[in-house]
């Protein structure tokens, strides 16, 4: 089954080359959807302004959402799209505070600049199958210095401004098990405990998804699933998590 995308992006030129770069980052069959602003976009995705999209059988599972848009902001699509069982990855211009964390915030599981190389782009998307944020290097060093100088999240919040970020972004760290607490492994499906027991042997996502028989973007489904049923926010933690656990 072809893998389906949406790219939300007013500009032509600028579509046409996310294009080129989601078919370069990928081996599996991808369709690609296209829309210019708001209203088409919440036409693909089935919602209404101010309302929160519900997926329908086959949905969308990568979107890649512009900010600035004819009709309005790219982060009122993500807000309506924080339950639609996607990847969502904001392409902009903009790399200031003002613009990266509200869209963290608001959903965003990664945060790439349209200026970047080709190359550059098509190596950030891939790390998707890696299980790692797709952040341009120059996002990267921006939370970097945004954290180390003490103003993010759990470490003076109230002077940042902002919220804590959404999952995948979290400084989290996994709940101390107390003498007969139940196990979090628990809540999570027979198939996620597969998932998160290869997680914790290396394995890759697109390994996992060749071992399970299943597409390496349900992996990922799984592994956004794992993370928050787990109070993680990285491969470490999970694994060191199934240990304790003696899921591995």
């Amino acid at each position: 089954m072809a893998v389906k995308v949406l790219i939300v992006e007013d500009n032509p030129v600028a579509r046409s080359f996310l294009c080129r770069v989601v078919r370069e980052s990928f081996s599996d069959t991808i369709v690609i959807t296209e829309a210019g602003d708001l209203e088409s976009a919440r036409r693909h995705v089935a919602t209404q302004s101010g309302q929160s999209a519900i997926a329908p059988s086959d949905p969308f599972k990568l979107v890649l959402v512009d900010l600035e848009l004819p009709d309005g902001n790219g982060m009122e699509l993500l807000g309506e799209l924080a339950r639609y069982p996607a990847t969502k990855i904001v392409t902009t211009l903009y790399s200031d505070d003002d613009h990266l964390f509200p869209a963290l915030q608001c959903g965003a599981d990664g945060y790439l600049l349209k200026e970047d190389r080709f190359e550059v782009l098509v190596e950030e998307l891939q790390k998707i199958v890696r299980g790692q944020p797709p952040l341009s290097p120059a996002i990267a060093r921006r939370l970097l210095t945004h954290f180390r100088h003490g103003s993010g999240p759990g470490t003076g919040g109230a002077e940042s401004g902002f919220a804590p970020l959404p999952s995948g972004f979290q400084s989290s760290r996994p709940m101390p098990l107390g003498k007969g607490a139940p196990l979090d492994h628990e809540r999570l499906t027979p198939r996620e405990s597969e998932v998160l027991t290869y997680l914790s042997k290396g394995f890759t996502i697109k390994e996992i998804a060749s071992l399970m028989g299943i597409k390496w973007f349900t992996v990922n489904d799984h592994i956004k699933s794992i993370y928050k049923k787990l109070n993680v926010s990285s491969r470490a933690e999970a694994a060191v998590l199934a240990s304790k656990q003696g899921l591995v």
